[in-house]
C-alpha cells in the first residue's frame, strides 16, 4: 500500500520536461532540466550529481551524491547577474594570481599595490578609498 502511495505521489509532483541539457565535469555531472508545472509556466531545475565510491576493490559500492535547486523565471535575470559577478570574481582573482607568479618567474620586481592598481576597475555607484594606519 505504501508503495502505491509513493508512486501516486510521485507521479503527482512529477513535471514535464521540456528541454534537458547534462554538463559532465570531472566527478560531477550538472543536470538542467527546463520543466512545466501544472499552468504550463516553465522553470529550470538544477541538479548536481557526484560520484561516490566507497570502499576498494570487489568490496567497493557506487553510490550518486544529489543536490537540486529550482529556478524560476522571475528570478532568472538576477541569478545570471550574480552568476556573472562571481565568475568574474573567481576569473580576475586567478588572473591576478598568474600575474605574480609570471612575475615571480620572470624576475621582474612588481610590489602589490601595482599590481593591484593595474587590475582596479571603475565600479559603477562606489568610491574606493584607501587609507593607510
Amino acid at each position: 500500500m505504501e508503495d502505491l502511495k509513493k508512486k501516486a505521489g510521485a507521479d503527482m509532483n512529477d513535471k514535464e520536461i521540456v528541454f534537458s541539457q547534462s554538463i559532465k565535469a570531472g566527478k560531477r555531472i550538472y543536470y538542467l532540466d527546463v520543466k512545466k508545472n501544472r499552468k504550463d509556466e516553465m522553470f529550470l531545475a538544477i541538479t548536481e550529481s557526484k560520484k561516490i565510491v566507497m570502499g576498494e576493490g570487489d568490496d567497493s559500492q557506487v553510490s550518486f551524491e544529489k543536490h537540486k535547486i529550482f529556478l524560476y523565471k522571475e528570478d532568472f535575470e538576477k541569478f545570471m547577474n550574480g552568476l556573472q559577478q562571481a565568475v568574474n570574481f573567481i576569473q580576475e582573482q586567478q588572473d591576478y594570481t598568474r600575474q605574480l607568479d609570471d612575475s615571480e618567474t620572470t624576475g621582474m620586481e612588481t610590489s602589490q599595490a601595482e599590481l593591484q592598481e593595474e587590475k582596479a576597475t571603475p565600479l559603477d555607484g562606489e568610491i574606493k578609498i584607501d587609507i593607510d594606519f
